[in-house]
């Protein structure tokens, strides 16, 4: 039947979905880590929960919060430089204002 999506289906649909309290704890994190630096996080709310829905569903599914905007080759090794936050953050806000996420951006404040 069209539209309906087998038991199997279903339940890796659900094995790859991150829960709530993935994304809560996630983004009380972010909103740390960017008042650590003097930041701020994407002030578009709706942005925001996209690309901490991101970083959750990819804590769930592989076991680390890689940032969703970035592929991963599938080796752990290599992949550990997009683990957000990832080793070309700070550049991307220094230079850019923003990372390629637009997770975090540079303050105008001195």
């Amino acid at each position: 039947m069209k539209g309906r999506r087998s038991h199997q289906q279903r339940n890796v649909a659900k094995d790859t979905m991150a829960d709530d309290s993935t994304e809560a704890e996630l983004l009380k994190w972010a909103q740390d880590y960017a008042a650590e630096h003097g930041w701020v996080l994407n002030p578009d709310e709706k942005q925001l929960a996209t690309i901490i829905r991101g970083l959750a569903r990819n804590k769930t599914r592989f076991g680390h919060p890689y940032c969703p905007c970035r592929l991963r080759s599938g080796d752990e090794e290599k992949d550990c430089t997009i683990e957000c936050p990832c080793v070309y953050h700070k550049d991307e806000i220094e230079n850019d204002g923003s990372c390629h996420c637009n997770l975090y951006f540079r303050t105008n404040e001195p």
